[in-house]
């Protein structure tokens, strides 16, 4: 089993899973069947978190396919694991003046429990800021919906650390879910500390840049042109992928050392460089699945994370994405969904 981590008082194991791949962002989807029993060898391997959103799938599928599809895998475990879900909350929902915060997200809440067949979601995310509806207003809804029982605690996805205080003074926030990676460390500054402090959990989407830091992909790879987010990843243009070498080549030197992959190096590192960090790598193809979970076999020595840094401060990086908030900001569309 692997080892346990905290997202505020919300035990899971210290690596998670991400299931968007199963119906959206990396082309062609894998059939159900197939992803069921990724999603149960993941459990038998001992991942307990498990994350998805009501709009995973809506590009080929439909708005709750991911979701779904998640509930139908864990059938008979779900009193074992942690399910994470995600919310899109819009101005439009409220703007007759009929519905209040609080009724729109128990909308979104009912449905998401229908898809995942439970009748409770243990960490409840607002998917993305939409700055016309006040963080504070969402805070005290999550606020009353954990009171009832409906959720065991809630968070914020792609959010600033400025936002994340108004939210967290209103509400105790269990867990922030931003873009980090060693190609994306913008969460170093202000995210980090700050959850730190106030016992919140990070966990990083993409913590393995889309795959860039498996070593897998290559200036000759080509993304799939129907449902594939890669296409929009700076570090993934031909022009970068070539220019960020180096850090690949550091990676591979280590991969040699320790007798591991690159992308469990990418995530042992983060593993150890925060007590609070809960990464959830995403894949649609079972053998990464699993090696993604061993990387918390995985142990860095303090003398070897303190080269491993000194090594990959050295790399400048090439196609920095930055950090990304609100859905006005979230380059058109296509961000939107993770």
């Amino acid at each position: 089993m692997m080892e346990t981590r905290k997202l505020g008082n919300i035990e899971v194991s210290e690596i998670g899973m991400g299931c968007m791949g199963f119906s959206h962002g990396y082309g062609k989807t894998p059939d159900e069947a197939y992803s069921i029993r990724a999603i149960r060898m993941a459990h038998e391997y001992g991942c307990t978190l498990f994350d998805t959103a009501e709009v995973y799938g809506d590009v080929v599928f439909y708005p709750g396919h991911n979701e779904q599809l998640l509930g139908k895998a864990l059938q008979g475990i779900r009193n074992h694991v942690v399910i994470a879900t995600k919310l899109h909350l819009r101005p439009q929902e409220l703007a007759d003046g009929s519905s209040s915060v609080l009724d729109a997200v128990r909308r979104h809440l009912q449905q998401s429990m229908q898809n995942l067949c439970t009748d409770y979601i243990d960490l409840y995310y607002l998917h993305r800021i939409n700055e016309e509806i006040p963080c504070e207003e969402v805070a005290m809804a999550m606020g009353k919906l954990i009171d009832e029982g409906l959720i065991g605690g809630w968070g914020l996805s792609q959010v600033s650390v400025d936002t994340l205080a108004r939210a967290h003074a209103v509400t105790p926030v269990s867990a922030v879910q931003n873009l980090y990676s060693m190609v994306e460390r913008d969460c170093e500054k202000d995210i980090f500390p700050y959850c730190l402090e106030n016992n919140i959990g990070v966990v990083p989407f993409s913590p393995i840049a889309s795959g860039f830091l498996s070593g897998k992909i290559t200036v000759n790879t080509q993304f799939e042109q129907v449902d594939d987010v890669r296409k929009f990843v700076p570090q993934l243009s031909q022009e970068n992928i070539a220019a960020n070498q180096p850090i690949l080549d550091v990676l591979a030197a280590f991969s040699s050392r320790k007798n591991a992959t690159p992308a469990q190096i990418s995530l042992a590192w983060m593993l150890h460089k925060y007590p609070n960090v809960v990464p959830i790598p995403g894949s649609k193809n079972q053998e990464r699945i699993v090696e993604n979970l061993k990387a918390s076999e995985v142990t860095l020595t303090d003398d070897e994370f303190a080269q491993l840094e000194l090594a990959l401060n050295a790399c400048p990086i090439h196609g920095h994405r930055g950090h990304v908030e609100s859905e006005q900001h979230s380059f058109g569309n296509n961000w939107k969904k993770q």
